[in-house]
């Protein structure tokens, strides 16, 4: 093929690219929001009729450590899915080897500890839901190849169809036996029953892919390609989790439930903005990794997309975190408001870090992000442990923004400088929604003394609030949907 021939063919990949990518991003938004919401209206029913706090205390401790062991359960190999050039069909065998024997692995060593790190973590009755609920991790790490493939493909439609399932079962499984008065266990039996759901779903979508099989020199390039990244990604659900781990050991069951409820309510934006851009944000950042400018500017907007969506929701939460959380939970729970303003911070930042860990993965510098989340868990820990001796649960809320803002925030930023991603890519990108959220913040404060807080003043406080964000961030929207500067396009046409 002559040099001349590539120039006429290059072109409309890029536009097949983008298309996949925005397809993609559609489908996973409405997916993340419709699935939030749902979840969001399950918590409020089981929170209201059904559970206490002490009961959302052990599940959260069952829920830490789920999510720590399914950051390694398939020892990062699953990411080759998506990341590797080439036919994944070829590997994708010893993808599922590797990843299915180490999560079984994984489960018969948490089912024989689960007493012993359910006394360490305070709850010792959280034993029994933790060898249920962690059935999960086998059932993922089956699940984590023909998820790859959706992935990869950028099949954001079909992933939609299975999480629904997903939901539909967990949920009516979980709000069934809640009714029956199984107590924390019902979250661990709907968990079981969605993840089981959701492993036949991706089998389906993507036929032809749960098939085991073994190669000597593709294993250890998968293992080499995929520890850092488990490790990396360990300690990632490390700084997540270890404030429940501290909370628990170091305070009651009670404080331990208002915790978790307020760092669920934290994690709302993070979960319907951060996880709708993740779906398609390491594919897309994968596929523009060899090319430094174009990187930094997917980057950019990226980052500009989920700031934009994020910050009006993290303001509304924490300005008003008293009203709501006795408005949508009921008055029991309001000690769980005190440390949701702190804890709306550290979600800002959470998005932010997801987002840079994904471009850093992206680009290969994994030894990189394994340097930055041990640094951020190290520090962490002794911040937090002071943090619950002097202030309850406010003050882990506290250490934790601490530590971000302080620490980790410069030390990611200095990360993406040595990828390509400039700190000045960054300050445009989130210019605009700090502006318009410093703006709402005080708009929302001044109209909350002056209203009230009585559902219909929260709602005409929220929306004067949201009113005046969208004001601050028009100029930005060229940007957001990756429009030239008008300088830039003068002078192009000059």
């Amino acid at each position: 093929m002559t040099g001349t021939d590539t120039g006429t063919q290059a072109p409309p990949e890029a536009p097949s690219l983008g298309r996949k990518v925005g397809s993609a991003a559609r489908w996973s938004l409405v997916n993340t929001v419709v699935m939030r919401l749902g979840n969001f209206v399950t918590g409020i029913i089981l929170a209201r009729f059904f559970l206490g706090p002490e009961d959302w205390g052990v599940y959260g401790i069952a829920q830490t450590v789920l999510l720590v062991l399914l950051s390694a359960n398939e020892l990062g190999v699953s990411l080759a899915i998506v990341r590797w050039e080439g036919d994944p069909r070829r590997f994708a065998p010893t993808v599922l080897t590797l990843s299915a024997s180490s999560s079984c692995l994984l489960y018969a060593v948490l089912f024989t500890a689960a007493p012993a790190v359910a006394r360490v973590l305070g709850s010792p009755e959280a034993s029994g839901i933790l060898r249920v609920m962690c059935v999960c991790v086998v059932l993922d790490g089956l699940s984590q190849v023909p998820a790859g493939f959706l992935t990869r493909e950028f099949a954001q439609g079909k992933r939609m169809a299975i999480d629904a399932v997903n939901f539909v079962l967990s949920t009516g499984v979980t709000l069934l036996l809640a009714v029956e008065g199984w107590g924390a266990m019902s979250f661990a039996w709907g968990s079981v029953a969605g993840n089981a759901a959701a492993l036949v779903g991706c089998c389906l979508a993507a036929p032809g892919t749960l098939r085991f099989g073994w190669d000597r020199e593709q294993a250890r390039s998968l293992l080499r390609f995929g520890l850092p990244l488990a490790g990396a990604s360990m300690l990632a659900l490390g700084v997540v989790n270890v404030d429940t781990m501290v909370v628990g050991s170091a305070l009651d069951q009670l404080a331990l439930g208002f915790y978790v409820l307020a760092f669920n309510i934290s994690g709302w934006p993070v979960r319907i903005i951060s996880e709708a851009a993740r779906r398609v944000s390491f594919a897309g950042f994968s596929r523009l990794a060899d090319s430094p400018g174009a990187l930094a500017g997917g980057f950019g907007r990226a980052l500009g997309v989920v700031m934009t969506g994020t910050v009006p929701l993290c303001v509304l939460l924490a300005a008003l975190a008293a009203p709501i959380v006795g408005l949508v939970y009921g008055d029991r729970w309001l000690p769980a408001a005190a440390a949701l303003p702190w804890l709306m911070a550290l979600g800002l930042v959470r998005i932010g870090c997801e987002l840079a860990y994904d471009c850093l993965v992206a680009i290969g510098r994994r030894r990189s992000l394994i340097g930055v989340q041990g640094l951020w868990l190290v520090i962490l820990i002794p911040v937090l442990v002071v943090g619950a001796g002097a202030g309850g649960i406010v003050g882990v809320a506290q250490g934790h923004v601490l530590v971000a803002g302080a620490v980790v925030v410069p030390v990611f930023l200095y990360a993406l400088h040595r990828g390509g991603v400039g700190l000045g890519t960054v300050a445009r990108a989130c210019a605009w929604p700090f502006l318009g959220g410093a703006v709402m913040a005080a708009v929302v404060l001044g109209l909350e003394r002056l209203l009230g807080d009585g559902v219909l003043a929260l709602l005409a406080t929220a929306a004067a609030g949201s009113v005046c964000y969208a004001l601050c961030i028009l100029p930005s929207l060229g940007f957001l949907r990756g429009s030239p500067p008008a300088g830039a396009t003068a002078a192009a046409g000059g």
